[in-house]
């Protein structure tokens, strides 16, 4: 809404013109509902629009109006200058030109006045030691004239510290203090040497040092350099690659004590092939650290490392300058208490407010000793990992087995696998499956021990013929990846799958047709059911037909072992005439086979030729056709008359009535 209020004339006038959306529209009237002043402008703005549509719409501009208007927009163009003058004059209207100039010359006005007064940039320098100099004599004087006060020396201690640092950091000294030159500096500086010598000698005395020692502060010394005083911390963090955890371990604790540093933490983690992993948190001095990591490389191969350093410096001298207030605040409050001055409730207050300004003393006090822990000595972090951590501590084979059988009797080998079970031999799944049509299939899953798998495997093969055998062994690394040479391999339980299904549900190898001619149809039929018998076959489908010519024939399914197949086929002549033979095979190359036993359909038909001439070709059978021929004839003519009766009998009647009534007509005529 402020917004809106600082720029009201703008958002008036877009609202007036209809420039704004549904949203900014919302806002201007919630802003002019609030706003009096607003309101009052916006009713202002409505009002003059009006009374400059009622006096102006009916205004219409003279001819020349448009004329004149051009001719001024035309004159305010500025002619081209040509030449170099300007160019100059060009570039002088640019703002970056005249920014640039302006400040060249108040540079140059600085450094005109620099030369006049004869000052120079070594002066601050000077200015800044002497300040230090100076403060450090005071609070020397003041604590060698009153050597009895503890609080006054601890007081004048921390104000020659405090303004040491501030004047350190830049603050600059009072006009009156710095010296006009470098000359007038140098004068100055020598005779304040000469009146702290004596004041610093009285300060340094050992009955002042001992006072000092007793009221636990310490006589004002010449400040350190800018940096002593800042709060840095670092840190490191190190990952090696080591041969031995132990010996490395070792060799970090001896570095560390070599620089005045000491191990705070050590863990350690054994994996499973046998390598241990750990970390190391390690203090040392700051000012040691970098020699301290120069030394970390000898001890294994340098992964990674980091080094960083954070400054706390305004934290903590922010979180000291609270403390103090905080200890201030406290004493103000116990005087309140001590006085017992006010009402019960005024002093409850009290207490509850001096304990919570207790509170964040001590967390505050909290907070500057970590802070000087992690100032004090530097933390390295390091982590160890022996070499080749990913290497698998064993190995472990798993083998997955499928096996397909086919039986006559599929419920019978079915309760003979599952008579298997026993400690060695798990089966974790069992299911016999029938459908409507009375077909009857089995699936089982067992885990078996790897010194029974063998035995197992072949004793559920020989339940029945073996359609198919698969393997799949997979090797499983344990604790780790890659390879190892000195990892130990162990074999897991076999899982054994098997499907057992009837022998007719089985598909053939192979399929042969062929026809076989004979005069004795019957016969030969039943002489194949026993030679399909004698090659351990059997008939799986047979049909017979006699036709009125005397023609017989006999349809018959075989099915026979691949290895039986050749003797059958050649006993297959003595029957009769082999015609039409056709054979084909299904090679199945993606599993395991025993094709000795595989099963070969052979489908044959045995026929004859009949008669010579059939019993519709003699002449009782011409007499027959013919007389059925003729008789057909004469039915048909006779349909044909009936339907010309039909449709000429109704024309005829029509006709012989309108005879009759003609007559009729005529004869009476006559009498009349």
């Amino acid at each position: 809404m402020a917004a809106i209020h600082d720029e009201i004339d703008n958002w008036l006038a877009a609202n007036l013109h209809d420039e704004l959306s549904d949203t900014e529209r919302s806002a201007l009237h919630a802003h002019l509902v609030d706003c009096g002043a607003c309101r009052k402008t916006h009713q202002e703005l409505k009002t003059m629009n009006k009374i400059l549509e009622e006096t102006v719409a009916h205004e219409k501009p003279d001819p020349a109006f448009e004329q004149r208007m051009l001719a001024g927009f035309r004159n305010r163009i500025p002619q081209r200058r040509g030449g170099f003058a300007g160019w100059v004059a060009d570039l002088i209207r640019l703002r970056s030109v005249q920014i640039t100039v302006a400040a060249a010359l108040l540079l140059g006005l600085v450094q005109i006045g620099r030369l006049i007064t004869g000052e120079n940039s070594e002066a601050l320098p000077y200015r800044k030691r002497y300040a230090t100099d100076y403060l450090a004599a005071q609070s020397s004087q003041i604590a060698a004239s009153r050597p009895s006060s503890t609080g006054g020396l601890a007081k004048s201690n921390q104000l020659a510290e405090g303004r040491s640092q501030d004047l350190a950091l830049g603050e600059p000294l009072p006009p009156s203090s710095a010296p006009a030159n470098r000359s007038e500096f140098q004068e100055e500086r020598a005779v304040r040497s000469k009146t702290m010598a004596p004041a610093k000698a009285v300060a340094e005395t050992p009955e002042n040092l001992s006072r000092a020692e007793q009221a636990g502060t310490k006589p004002a010394e010449t400040p350190a350099p800018v940096l002593a005083n800042r709060k840095l911390i670092r840190n490191a963090t190190v990952e090696l690659e080591i041969v031995s955890f132990d010996d490395a371990v070792q060799k970090i604790t001896a570095f560390a004590n070599e620089e005045h540093g000491y191990v705070a933490t050590t863990n350690s983690d054994k994996q499973a092939n046998g390598k241990l992993r750990g970390q190391m948190i390690v203090k040392v001095l700051p000012e040691n650290l970098d020699r301290f990591l120069q030394k970390l490389r000898g001890v294994g191969e340098l992964k990674n490392q980091t080094l960083g350093t954070e400054d706390v410096t305004k934290a903590y001298f922010d979180a000291d300058a609270r403390l103090n207030n905080a200890r201030v605040m406290e004493q103000r409050l116990i005087d309140m208490l001590k006085t017992k001055t006010g009402k019960v409730s005024d002093l409850l207050q009290v207490e509850k407010e001096l304990g919570r300004v207790r509170g964040e003393i001590e967390k505050m006090q909290g907070d500057l000793k970590y802070w000087d822990s992690q100032v004090h000595f530097a933390t390295a972090a390091i982590s160890l990992a022996e070499k080749d951590m990913e290497q698998p501590a064993a190995f472990l084979l798993k083998e997955r087995a499928q096996l397909s059988l086919y039986a006559a009797d599929v419920e019978k080998i079915y309760n003979e696998v599952k008579a298997l079970a026993s400690p060695k031999v798990q089966i974790t799944n069992a299911q016999l499956n029938r459908d409507y049509s009375g077909r009857i299939s089995a699936t089982m899953s067992m885990l078996i021990a790897p010194e029974e798998s063998d035995a197992v495997s072949g004793r559920v093969k020989s339940f029945g013929r073996v359609e198919n055998f698969q393997t799949q062994t997979e090797r499983i690394a344990q604790g780790g990846s890659g390879m190892s040479e000195s990892a130990k391999t162990k074999r897991d339980k076999v899982e054994l799958n098997i499907s057992i299904s009837r022998e007719e549900q089985e598909q053939a190898l192979q399929q042969t047709s062929l026809r076989i001619r004979t005069s004795l149809v019957d016969e030969k039929a039943r002489e194949l059911r026993t030679l399909a018998e004698k090659q351990g076959g059997r008939v799986r489908n047979s049909t017979f037909n006699r036709d009125p010519d005397g023609r017989e024939l006999a349809n018959v399914w075989l099915r026979v072992p691949m290895k039986n197949y050749p003797a059958l086929m050649g006993s297959l002549n003595s029957l009769g005439k082999v015609e039409n033979v056709s054979v084909q095979r299904q090679d199945r190359t993606d599993a395991q086979i025993d094709e000795a036993n595989a099963p070969a359909d052979v489908s044959i038909q045995v026929y004859s030729q009949g008669n010579i001439i059939s019993h519709q070709s003699g002449l009782l059978a011409t007499l027959r056709r013919t007389l059925a021929q003729s008789a057909g004839a004469i039915m048909w003519s006779l349909r044909m008359i009936g339907v010309a009766l039909a449709f000429l009998a109704p024309w005829a009647a029509a006709i012989a009535l309108a005879v009759w009534i003609l007559r009729r007509i005529s004869r009476a005529r006559e009498k009349s």
